[in-house]
């Protein structure tokens, strides 16, 4: 700040003051109408002044935040959900463990559905207690040839009271293969007999020893020269994109329970999902670094619908 100098002695209090002097400020190119903040005495008086000028504003301002909040619904609905992420035909199989051929649509409050059905990815080969279709049909098949009533003395080939014990066989068999089906379906299943069958399902849909026969690998950087690695030995369990996929799996069923009558007070299943979640983030951002940009990484986004919402920012439930 610049120094005051004194007068002459005998004018007393008068002082001499040499800042510089403020200049005014940059008048406005835009007229007042135009601010954007009016004060309400302002919008009385223009819209008393002027009512068509008046409505002309406030039907730009009504466009403007329509197309605003449009803007941030696309922007919500391409961000996801941090747990469910966006909805996929493979997601939605996880309910019913890849049995049901067809989606469940919402109903509105008369029971229509407010939407057409679309079709699921199933896996009819994956049955109850950990059984595969191929086991039950050579066990069925086995059991039918020991069960098979066998020629004798006193009912040869051909007669009638052979004739008897197969039909009889016949039908006691047919009744067995139908109740084997019925325990093994997937319907008379548990919620642990599901997610067993959903881990399966993830590593055979994103285990690298199928993957890596359909999917190209990852560009090598320059001068970098690819390695061959051994056959594997076995099913893929273990890769980050399998163990992201069982955790969506697991995240899933925990959220749909959550959802049901007073799940909202359930703080432990909270806790665990919260700590599925971060688990899974962390796996994402792992995959980021090595594998983004892939068609592994695409493969696996496109997949479980996760969205940047599910690993890129802070996960808050």
């Amino acid at each position: 700040m610049p120094p005051r100098i004194p007068g002459v002695q005998r004018l007393g209090t008068f002082s001499l003051c040499l800042r510089p002097a403020v200049k005014p400020p940059t008048p406005l190119l835009l007229p007042i109408t135009q601010t954007a903040s009016l004060s309400q005495k302002e919008k009385k008086r223009l819209a008393k002044q002027d009512p068509y000028r008046w409505a002309q504003m406030q039907q730009r301002k009504a466009a403007h935040l329509k197309r605003k909040e449009e803007i941030e619904a696309v922007r919500t609905a391409q961000r996801g959900d941090p747990i469910r992420g966006l909805p996929t035909p493979f997601i939605e199989s996880l309910d019913s463990a890849g049995q049901a051929p067809l989606s469940k649509p919402p109903l509105d409050d008369d029971g229509n559905p407010l939407e057409e059905p679309f079709e699921l990815p199933t896996s009819p080969h994956i049955l109850n207690n950990l059984i595969h279709k191929k086991e039950m049909d050579l066990a069925i098949e086995h059991a039918y040839t020991l069960t098979r009533p066998m020629e004798s003395d006193l009912a040869p080939a051909g007669s009638e009271e052979y004739q008897k014990k197969i039909e009889l066989h016949e039908q006691q068999h047919a009744k067995a293969v139908e109740a084997l089906q019925r325990l093994t379906h997937m319907d008379n299943g548990s919620a642990k007999d599901r997610l067993h069958a959903n881990i399966r399902r993830c590593i055979e849909t994103f285990g690298r020893h199928e993957t890596d026969l359909s999917l190209r690998p990852k560009a090598l950087s320059r001068g970098q020269k690819r390695e061959e690695r051994p056959v594997r030995g076995g099913p893929d369990t273990g890769s980050s994109e399998v163990q992201i996929a069982i955790l969506t799996a697991k995240i899933r069923a925990l959220a749909n329970e959550l959802e049901k009558g007073r799940g909202y007070k359930d703080k432990v299943g909270k806790r665990d999902l919260r700590l599925l979640l971060h688990r899974r983030q962390r796996l994402m951002r792992y995959m980021d670094r090595k594998e983004r940009g892939s068609d592994r990484w695409k493969h696996m986004v496109e997949t479980l619908g996760l969205s940047p919402a599910t690993w890129k920012e802070q996960i808050t439930i």
